[in-house]
């Protein structure tokens, strides 16, 4: 096995310790605990393989048939092409040990012995906040996320989610919109973007500098189902609390409110309406498990002590050169979406009328439409 490093020896002894990690990575019953067991017994991962099998069982969690797995190993191919992936596509190898390593999940149980990056994570990144969900996001859901995705990240928090559909992906766009960091963790491979339509908003986080885009699993890992619980604790072990903004009653969101409680991190759920087909946020506050808030600004005065956030500031007032009808219509609206007969008898508009004027506000971005005629203030 040390003939697998020793050709890499003109890159110094840390190149030959990172491709030893990823190695040992490779090796067929090493996780993320045993990795880093190994790599505290020997020093680093290189010096791992050069050791006896009877040293390496001495190692917490390293029995007879890992030791052997170890000793045996020797497919330099196989990390050749790791290191080929991530050139491609311009990924980094991160360690436990490296500054660049997120240092909230470095507290968590179970933390992985390194990460794949594309992009740059940030010291900033220390201020994070998870915002996750269902996939079949409601309207309703979909705000939900965008909404405080936004706010969190004008108040210079990183916004973490899992790149998924619905809940994820909304809120991911939302932090790109408002020119703050977002980082996704995905339960693929770096270079595997899933799903791959999400595509077009990595590449705004990569060639803006908005954040990263991260996973613990091999390049060229497909997203399998069972990679997605391992991929949720690290969503919510980079951060310093969970927001739920919409959920099934079952699922990847709740699962990682969950893994959150368990990491001691705050867990907050937005309630939904109780006939929607997803309770799972009202579930989460019925049960004690979750703070129910209604805004990010509640959010970050839950965590401002503990992260130094500024206070949220205030809201933008309207612009002065509003008609007077386009203040009645205004009056007539929240941020709750009501449907354009309500508005119309509200503001004393007949229906023509008050869609030209809809318009004109939707094209300034003080409204916004729903499907079924249904509009609200932005």
């Amino acid at each position: 096995m040390a003939e697998l490093f020793a050709r890499e020896s003109d890159r110094g002894l840390d190149a030959d310790a990172r491709r030893a990690l990823v190695a040992l990575s490779l090796v067929p019953g090493v996780g993320g605990t045993r990795a880093r067991a190994i790599v505290a017994a020997f020093g680093d991962a290189a010096a791992a393989f050069r050791a006896s099998a009877a040293a390496l069982r001495r190692v917490e969690g390293v029995g007879p048939q890992t030791a052997a797995a170890i000793r045996a190993w020797d497919d330099g191919p196989a990390v050749d092409a790791q290191f080929a992936r991530a050139d491609a596509v311009g990924a980094e190898l991160v360690a436990f040990d490296d500054d660049a390593y997120p240092a909230r999940l470095r507290e968590v149980y179970d933390p992985p012995a390194h990460l794949w990056v594309r992009g740059r994570l940030d010291p900033a990144d220390t201020l994070a906040v998870a915002v996750v969900g269902t996939r079949k996001a409601s309207d309703y859901g979909k705000r939900v996320a965008s909404a405080f995705a936004e706010e969190l990240a004008r108040a210079g928090v990183t916004v973490v989610s899992g790149l998924a559909y619905g809940i994820d992906i909304a809120a991911h766009r939302a932090a790109v919109a408002a020119g703050g960091r977002t980082v996704a963790v995905l339960g693929s491979g770096v270079d595997v973007l899933y799903p791959a339509r999400h595509a077009g908003t990595v590449r705004e986080i990569l060639d803006r500098d908005l954040g990263a885009v991260v996973s613990e699993l091999p390049l060229g890992a497909a997203p399998d189902a069972a990679n997605f619980p391992r991929r949720n604790r690290i969503v919510s072990g980079m951060s310093l609390a969970t927001v739920v903004a919409e959920a099934r009653e079952t699922g990847g969101a709740l699962l990682t409110a969950a893994l959150a409680l368990e990491q001691n991190r705050g867990v907050f759920a937005v309630p939904g309406s109780v006939f929607a087909d997803a309770p799972g946020a009202n579930r989460l506050i019925q049960a004690g498990a979750a703070a129910l808030v209604m805004s990010a600004a509640d959010v970050l005065a839950e965590v401002a002590p503990q992260a130094g956030i500024a206070p949220a500031a205030e809201p933008v007032s309207l612009p002065a050169d509003l008609t007077a009808i386009e203040r009645r219509l205004l009056d007539a609206l929240s941020a709750e979406p009501r449907p354009l007969d309500a508005v119309c008898a509200d503001a004393d508009l007949d229906t023509s009328s008050a869609l030209v004027y809809l318009l004109q506000l939707e094209f300034r971005g003080l409204v916004r439409q729903l499907q079924g005629k249904q509009f609200f203030r932005t």
